[in-house]
């Protein structure tokens, strides 16, 4: 069973960290919600969720994929926990993927992940992208897949990223199923 890490805090963009979280549930991935501390985070629009763990708990256990959610401060906090960038540099050390959406592919460019790549990220966040890493390739796709990498533009299009990276993982058939059962 794939595993995936969903790293989220302060003003995540509760479409994109429970539609993602949601539709890997139901392909059968072990999905886990781990927040910076491990206690329940408020996102942007009040919702308050809890968290399966602290990332400092699970972040060294074996993960096929990290996925930041965006909306903010969430992004940027992610941005500079260095937890997170330990992870994400473990799993791209490892050739594992690496999926964020919205303002979080920012976070991605910070770290160097996305130099060379074809990325997207939310409109308004394509000056940083651009100005974090020149040499990334800038796309107004939906989702945007470029080997390890996988990024979307923001809270309309987190089906459609979620769907793709149940694709990666469990494969197109079962993205199709998912996608059948959801009527999307």
């Amino acid at each position: 069973m794939a595993r995936v890490l969903v790293p989220f805090t302060t003003g995540v963009e509760e479409i994109e960290l429970l539609a993602v979280v949601d539709l890997l549930r139901r392909a059968g991935v072990d999905v886990c919600m781990a927040s910076l501390d491990g206690k329940a985070v408020t996102g942007r629009s009040a919702v308050t969720m809890a968290a399966d763990a602290s990332l400092e708990d699970v972040m060294d256990q074996d993960w096929d994929m990290v996925v930041l959610p965006g909306g903010l401060p969430n992004a940027h906090l992610l941005r500079d926990a260095p937890a997170v960038r330990a992870v994400v540099e473990r799993l791209r050390r490892q050739r594992k993927s690496i999926a964020a959406i919205c303002a979080a592919p920012t976070a991605l460019a910070a770290y160097g992940i996305t130099a060379g790549m074809q990325v997207t990220s939310y409109p308004a966040c394509r000056p940083d992208m651009e100005r974090l890493q020149p040499s990334s390739v800038y796309s107004d796709d939906a989702v945007v897949e470029d080997d390890f990498l996988v990024t979307s533009r923001g809270p309309g299009t987190a089906i459609a990223f979620a769907l793709r990276l149940i694709a990666r993982l469990c494969g197109e058939e079962s993205a199709a199923a998912i996608r059948q059962d959801i009527v999307a």
